[in-house]
């Protein structure tokens, strides 16, 4: 059975027709850009340890911007951004695995004072001969003991992220 329809029917499905291709053609309907492998993002954040102190944050500073599975940022921090849209906030924890390692003895190292730069007092920040930076421990008579690990290794890390842009 053939239905015929009248000239108002005609102009209405022309009209929806019409519309639902631009609204397709603009992006209507379709899932957000989320971050992957080889985006450029930038991000605010807030890093701190598992007992409140914080660390690290991009507050009062331009976002950080890196791109997604390079390898310029932790593991972890890579990991948590991946999926993520524009506008999007998150809170993670990241283990040290993902972070900066676990602390290591085999880091921690004495030498005798008379081969390390004079001067130098607990706390101060190093450049080992293998270009390796650390901090100093211990100072004696005879002996410097530096540690280097990096300063957060063996902590679990809690950024607050939030995804600024997205390219």
């Amino acid at each position: 059975m053939t239905r015929l329809i009248g000239r108002s029917q005609i102009v209405r499905l022309t009209l929806v027709v019409a519309l639902a291709l631009l609204f397709g053609a603009c992006g209507g309907g379709e899932e957000r850009r989320v971050a992957a492998d080889g985006d450029t993002v930038s991000v605010h954040y807030v890093g701190t340890l598992d007992d409140g102190e914080v660390f690290d944050s991009s507050e009062g500073r331009d976002p950080l911007t890196f791109v997604v599975g390079e390898g310029q940022v932790i593991a972890g921090f890579d990991e948590a951004v991946r999926g993520m849209a524009v506008g999007d906030k998150k809170e993670v924890h990241i283990e040290p695995a993902d972070a900066y390692g676990e602390h290591s003895d085999d880091r921690v190292v004495t030498v005798p004072l008379d081969s390390a730069p004079e001067g130098l007092a607990v706390g101060d920040r190093v450049q080992l001969g293998n270009g390796a930076p650390a901090t100093v421990l211990e100072v004696t008579s005879d002996n410097v003991t530096v540690d280097a690990n990096h300063p957060l290794a063996g902590k679990a890390l809690n950024f607050e992220i939030e995804i600024v842009s997205l390219e």
